[in-house]
């Protein structure tokens, strides 16, 4: 059983939801993500995806945007999150990390760190630096099965979104490879856009648990406890991303963490409630 799967199988069992906080690796500052990552532990996340940078994210509204271009401005690219991801292992064995990206910095990271037979790099190092699963968002499922293969074998499970205009045969598609937890994005569009619509969610849900027996986890629009806590009834997660991001933004280096911390801790609260 991958980290993951046990974390929710944990969850389930004293009925709580679970609380996964996204930020882009290296913002604000480059040094910072591991400490941030242990704070948002102390906060109570359960799951940390952290966000790759990426000069032309697909899915990501401005605010994400800006928080990745500021990062590889910084310098930070794959293997900088990897060894990231190994800095906050050193202090931490148990909460999952999902690396949340693009098809490039993959492929990318494959072309420069291949070694002859040896399947792909990506996949072994981040087994190694103590990845628990990758979400690539330009990656399709009916494209997958090899890599959703590789990561098996390295107890790393493979994540996908589905969104409210996915047919019948993308959730049957994702449902054949997707490992862990399946993110329903709640709305149409990039990252934090739009304004989350409740009640279109809990009439999704139902639909996407037809196919896929894996947790459902929601994000894309949910900013604070209240719309955190509607979302729990009906998903097994709530995500939440552009709206850490905006707070720690203009934090000064010694406050990020406990920024990320505290804002944590309410939404934490509003699901245990």
């Amino acid at each position: 059983m991958s980290r993951i799967a046990a974390t929710f199988v944990k969850l389930q069992a004293s009925g709580r939801k679970a609380l996964i906080p996204y930020v882009t690796a290296g913002f604000p500052f480059s040094d910072i993500t591991p400490e941030l990552m242990h704070s948002m532990v102390a906060g109570g996340a359960d799951i940390i995806e952290l966000g790759v940078p990426f000069s032309d994210p697909s899915a990501d509204g401005p605010v994400i945007q800006k928080a990745g271009d500021k990062a590889l401005a910084a310098g930070v690219g794959m293997v900088q999150v990897l060894a990231m991801v190994r800095a906050f292992r050193q202090r931490n064995s148990a909460t999952p990390v999902v690396l949340m990206g693009y098809a490039n910095p993959v492929e990318r990271y494959n072309q420069i760190h291949a070694r002859q037979g040896r399947g792909s790099a990506f996949v072994r190092d981040a087994a190694a630096a103590g990845v628990d699963g990758v979400l690539i968002v330009d990656y399709p499922p009916e494209e997958c099965e090899g890599f959703a293969a590789e990561l098996k074998a390295q107890h790393l499970d493979l994540i996908f979104l589905l969104a409210p205009t996915s047919t019948e045969d993308r959730m049957r598609q994702v449902a054949a490879v997707a490992s862990g937890y399946v993110y329903y994005v709640s709305l149409k569009g990039v990252t934090g856009a739009g304004t989350l619509d409740t009640a279109a969610v809990e009439a999704m849900l139902p639909r996407i648990r037809q196919h896929v027996s894996i947790p459902v986890g929601v994000g894309f629009g949910i900013r604070d406890a209240f719309s955190a806590r509607a979302i729990s009834k009906v998903a097994d997660a709530v995500v939440i991303g552009s709206r850490i991001i905006q707070l720690i933004e203009l934090q000064g280096r010694d406050q990020v963490a406990a920024v990320a911390q505290c804002f944590l801790q309410e939404i934490r609260t509003a699901l245990d409630s």
